[in-house]
């Protein structure tokens, strides 16, 4: 008669192994959903919790002009007669808009502004920081926009090429996020080794950008180092961080976020998710 009582003992323990061990699987599988969640994206972000466009378009580290225009603010160096940086929000609906390109012209408010002249017969283009197409929707901001205060040289084959198809995804990415910041500006080093024009505009060796959606939930950001040439692999190549740009500028951008957020955003470097937003 004991024979029957063990079999059903040991039919109970092999039940309850296969629960427990049921219970672990899945126990791991929460665990590693959870984990994966977490890696993938920072937390969403509270309501009210990002500061106005006007203040994360500060930067600082650089030495030159302020200058505030209507639709963007460029930090010029006098000596180099070059921007240091120009920032901008770029919004959905500015994306649109039907204004004429306007004319190169140097602004007399800025002490070492360039000329038009000074790019003549330099083999370098006139190259926008905040670009034309972003000033459309209003004919102040494109007559701003075309002021050299917002030009530096480059090489054809950047401004034509990658930067340009650059600038094309700026405005793609805005309309899928409703809005973004971007500051831009040249590389600079101590000591510039080529100028153009009688004033002697500097020509950097290679061009910063760095995106931030702040209004994204979560927020994100991306940088780009580009040469001033042909970017060779286009802008997948010349993908890095917010803090690589920042390590290589010397310049801060984005400090009015939140720290904990500051430091999530500015470590990214996924341009495949920023290049699959759709509008």
């Amino acid at each position: 008669m004991a024979r029957p009582y063990r079999d059903k003992l040991s039919w109970t323990r092999t039940l309850l192994l296969c629960a427990v061990a049921g219970l672990l699987i899945y126990l791991l599988v929460v665990v590693y959903d959870q984990t994966a969640k977490a890696d993938a994206a920072p937390e969403p972000v509270a309501a009210g919790v990002i500061p106005s466009a006007r203040e994360l378009m500060e930067v600082s580290g650089a030495n030159g002009i302020p200058v505030a225009y209507s639709h963007f603010r460029v930090n010029f160096n006098p000596q180099l007669h070059i921007p240091n940086h120009v920032a901008w929000e770029l919004t959905a609906a500015e994306t649109e808009g039907g204004t004429e390109r306007g004319t190169f012209t140097s602004d007399p408010d800025v002490e070492g502004c360039a000329t038009k002249a000074d790019y003549t017969g330099s083999g370098y283009d006139r190259g926008h920081m905040a670009p034309a197409a972003d000033m459309k929707f209003s004919p102040e901001a494109m007559a701003e926009c075309f002021l050299m205060t917002n030009i530096a040289p480059q090489s054809h084959a950047l401004n034509g090429g990658a930067w340009k198809k650059l600038e094309e995804k700026c405005r793609q990415w805005a309309c899928a996020d409703s809005a973004i910041i971007i500051v831009c500006g040249p590389v600079l080093t101590p000591e510039p080794t080529e100028f153009i024009g009688r004033n002697r505009v500097a020509v950097p060796n290679a061009f910063f950008k760095v995106i931030l959606s702040p209004f994204a939930n979560p927020p994100r950001a991306i940088g780009f180092i580009m040469p001033n040439a042909r970017v060779e692999g286009g802008m997948q190549a010349a993908a890095v961080s917010v803090d690589s740009v920042e390590a290589i500028t010397g310049l801060d951008f984005f400090s009015a976020l939140p720290d904990s957020i500051e430091a999530i955003v500015e470590q990214q470097n996924n341009f495949h998710y920023w290049t699959t937003l759709k509008k």
